[in-house]
């Protein structure tokens, strides 16, 4: 299984517009990703609710996974838009 940790660079972490806008990266990807709270439970990447029910704050470290075809690709560009709190998704999403 592949999986990046990063730390969240949103400064409100992950709520509301920085999650819609990971949310709407994951599903992109076209590849099922998880993403969880080091040393929680991953939920899935493309649900807003689950993405939102992980309360994760700033600079706080997630774990992104996934066992499908092309998941280190995908995970790299997920990790980056966290990384960076990014306020719109690049056109390489």
């Amino acid at each position: 299984m592949a999986e990046r940790r990063v730390n969240i660079g949103w400064a409100e972490g992950l709520h509301a517009r920085p999650a819609s806008i990971f949310v709407r990266a994951a599903t992109a990807s076209g590849v099922p990703v998880t993403i969880a709270r080091a040393g929680g439970a991953p939920v899935n990447a493309a649900s807003m609710l689950a993405v939102l029910s992980l309360g994760a704050q700033g600079g706080e470290e997630i774990v992104l996974a996934s066992d499908a075809d092309g998941a280190d690709a995908a995970l790299d560009r997920l990790a980056k838009l966290v990384a960076e709190g990014l306020e719109e998704l690049p056109e390489t999403v």
